[in-house]
């Protein structure tokens, strides 16, 4: 669907050439971990389902670097991208995958309940819209402790038509909330297209029922979604209240790891990704603009497939959790302390 691009200030030709080059290399990072998280995953070495955030990448590095390590963030089952661009150890999020101890939720969460409250990832979740109300309640504590932190709320176009949307769209504004709604619209709800779910043409026209911002931009233009948080983070963190930013992308894998896909063809996909595979599209940039040279993104490239490799090592050698642990975990009290509530 056509829509009409917002222009926002340009603060990414302010960045240092370290800082172009490091959205860059989260990108990459990125899309190493999950292209050999597919890998593992079809060979039969991570348990349960995986959803990839292959083709996405330009999203959630953009809106990453304009926030604070103290901001929050809240994911949804497509989330390994956001916890590694918020600043996640690909180590233990490689043994969670592998339901292993030393992961982030100790093996017990898997590849959608990824959380780590030190680095203000609050978590995936595997409930479509789950992430909206834990925003804005992010959101609320910022505005009672005065703290100047920003919540970023990360959900698909299918989750824009859930009740949480509205509920918590409405409430940020009629309380001002600082918090950043990020549409992902990658075209597909499961296997629903989003022409044929949702009422408006731009979900980002949502906004205006709540009297709140909303934009539209190029979601595999990591420079375009960069601009774009920067002004919106800025906005809510002086007390502006929140916002609605859609950015338009592709899922290129299937909803899960082992889709049939047969709601579309080898043809769309492959020609989406071809012209807009936004890690492509970003290194012609910084080649054109003598930034990086091929050198340097092939390095790049290296460090991520090792750091990966690294990751996966440390997961195949941790160990399982302990049948003693099943309970732990679960309640705010010792299972110890009230044996009968356990039996």
């Amino acid at each position: 669907m056509p829509y009409q691009k917002r222009e926002f200030p340009n603060k990414f030709a302010d960045l240092p050439k370290e800082e172009k080059i490091g959205l860059l290399r989260t990108m990459i990072r990125i899309r190493s971990f999950e292209t050999r998280v597919e890998e593992l995953f079809l060979n039969r070495k991570i348990p349960g389902f995986v959803h990839l955030y292959i083709g996405e990448e330009a999203i959630a590095s953009g809106v990453m670097a304009n926030l604070a390590k103290s901001d929050w963030i809240t994911s949804t089952h497509r989330g390994h991208g956001h916890a590694i661009a918020k600043g996640a150890q690909i180590n233990r999020m490689m043994a969670e995958l592998f339901g292993k101890k030393t992961g982030y939720c100790k093996g017990k969460g898997g590849s959608m309940h990824i959380a780590d409250f030190s680095i203000g990832m609050l978590g995936a979740n595997g409930v479509v819209g789950g992430g909206y109300n834990i925003a804005v309640g992010a959101g609320m504590s910022s505005i009672i402790k005065k703290s100047g932190q920003v919540a970023a709320c990360f959900f698909g176009d299918g989750a824009s038509n859930r009740g949480t949307f509205h509920e918590a769209l409405n409430l940020a504004a009629v309380w001002k909330l600082p918090v950043l709604f990020v549409n992902e619209n990658n075209q597909w709800a499961s296997t629903t297209p989003v022409s044929y779910a949702t009422s408006v043409a731009r979900i980002a026209d949502r906004a205006k029922s709540y009297g709140i911002e909303g934009y539209t931009i190029d979601g595999n233009n990591v420079i375009e979604v960069y601009n774009a948080a920067a002004a919106l983070v800025e906005a809510a963190r002086k007390g502006k209240g929140p916002a609605l930013l859609e950015c338009v992308t592709y899922r290129i894998k299937g909803h899960f790891v082992g889709d049939p896909e047969k709601y579309r063809t080898r043809e769309e996909v492959q020609k989406h990704f071809t012209e807009n595979d936004p890690i492509k599209r970003y290194i012609t940039y910084l080649e054109e603009k003598g930034v990086i040279d091929e050198a340097g993104v092939e390095a790049i490239e290296a460090d991520a497939v090792r750091e990966v490799a690294e990751g996966e090592k440390f997961a195949e050698e941790s160990p399982y959790p302990e049948k003693e642990d099943a309970y732990n975990d679960l309640f705010s009290f010792s299972p110890n302390e009230f044996p009968e509530v356990v039996k």
